[in-house]
């Protein structure tokens, strides 16, 4: 049982980019993620990340604060690699 004075666990997304060479300001909020920066296709990018990670979390259901960091993590692989950008991780399975 939680103390009633201990807040409940929250987590959330944040994406950064800082390739933005058109002056635009962009600024996306969703389902426990904030996107800030980037170019369009860069923050295109991340909304589509944030979107399909939140489908995963659904799919699963399971809330954010829910999964462990390795959870995460391999959640973010898939999505990755089902957007086709996959993250130079090498030829060692262990940075998996």
């Amino acid at each position: 049982m939680r103390p009633t004075n201990q807040k409940p666990k929250s987590a959330a997304l944040l994406g950064l980019a800082f390739d933005n060479d058109d002056g635009h300001t962009r600024l996306t909020r969703g389902k426990n993620f904030v996107l800030l920066g980037g170019s369009q296709e860069t923050h295109s990018v991340m909304q589509e990340t944030a979107v399909k990670i939140n489908e995963h979390l659904d799919r699963r259901r399971k809330r954010l604060d829910d999964v462990s960091v390795n959870e995460l993590r391999d959640i973010c692989h898939d999505v990755a690699d089902s957007i086709g950008h996959d993250q130079q991780r090498g030829s060692d399975p262990s940075n998996r």
